[in-house]
């Protein structure tokens, strides 16, 4: 069975997540009371139609009054046998407030004596074990509804198949650090290929900036310094059974240097026989 919990943060995407899902062929319930979950797993399961084999709940501050039973939940929910996982979303607090001025929506957890700055930090700690129990986040600050459908796309094709997929992202630390890495790498430190009038325009896939940074020893020092890491690790997450990891790397801009060593990173790993995916969150 697949079975997914999908949560996070109010006006960070889950609606779009749970159609996504539903698109896909899972039975979505949305709001669903968090001290449910038990039976409600326990009626799929019990069911002999495939119809039910792909399941996914969203659960969030909705369920305030039933927030503090989630970690006992999912330890039943764990003992009965069942692999599930956790999808979490976030946002940066600036584009939660803009959302919901733009949208006019009420925030859950507002009232006359709590405004939407502090329902949104309100809302973070009272979520917390779930977030802790992610096996995917996903920081939807600079994330439109299409790229948000096709990032659950690939981590459902992900969970499909055995063994960890590597996300590389690139992105540029002038518009804000990814909250949904699981490690994050600054490149900064490196030669710039911005700098060069003539090169200004082309990104990191492009050969004449593939050919600036291949020419410089540092490069090369940081891809395998980076690559060293994983190498070393990864075994250890995978015997944690984490099937998804995002790796963020990051330049000044997201353009040239983040978009290179992310993409040599991934094709490095792709060689190594790891599943492997690629985003760059600054390159239209």
């Amino acid at each position: 069975m697949s079975f997914l919990i999908v949560s996070g943060l109010s006006g960070s995407g889950k609606t779009i997540v749970l159609q996504a899902l539903e698109d896909m062929g899972f039975y979505c319930i949305d709001n669903l009371p968090a001290a449910l979950l038990p039976h409600f797993v326990k009626e799929i399961t019990s069911i002999a139609s495939n119809d039910y084999r792909k399941a996914a709940v969203g659960i969030d501050a909705r369920n305030r009054n039933f927030l503090d039973t989630v970690p006992e939940c999912l330890s039943k929910v764990e003992s009965m046998g069942v692999d599930f996982r956790v999808i979490f979303l976030e946002a940066e607090d600036p584009v939660l407030v803009k959302r919901f001025k733009e949208t006019r929506r009420r925030h859950p957890l507002i009232d006359k004596n709590t405004s939407l700055l502090e329902g949104i930090k309100l809302e973070r700690a009272l979520l917390e074990p779930l977030s802790f129990k992610a096996a995917l986040r996903i920081d939807t600050t600079h994330t439109t509804p299409h790229d948000l459908r096709q990032q659950i796309r690939d981590f459902v094709d992900a969970n499909a198949t055995a063994g960890i997929t590597l996300l590389f992202e690139s992105f540029g630390f002038k518009h804000g650090t990814p909250l949904d890495a699981d490690y994050v790498f600054d490149i900064r430190c490196l030669p710039n290929p911005y700098w060069e009038p003539e090169l200004r325009r082309y990104t990191g896939v492009d050969k004449v900036v593939i050919e600036f940074m291949e020419n410089y020893q540092e490069v090369h020092e940081m891809f395998e310094a980076i690559k060293s890491f994983l190498e070393r690790w990864l075994p250890s997450f995978i015997r944690e059974n984490r099937c998804y990891m995002t790796i963020a790397v990051g330049c000044t801009g997201g353009q040239h240097r983040s978009v290179y060593l992310t993409k040599r990173l991934a094709d490095y790993f792709s060689q190594s026989g790891i599943k492997t995916q690629i985003r760059h969150r600054e390159l239209t």
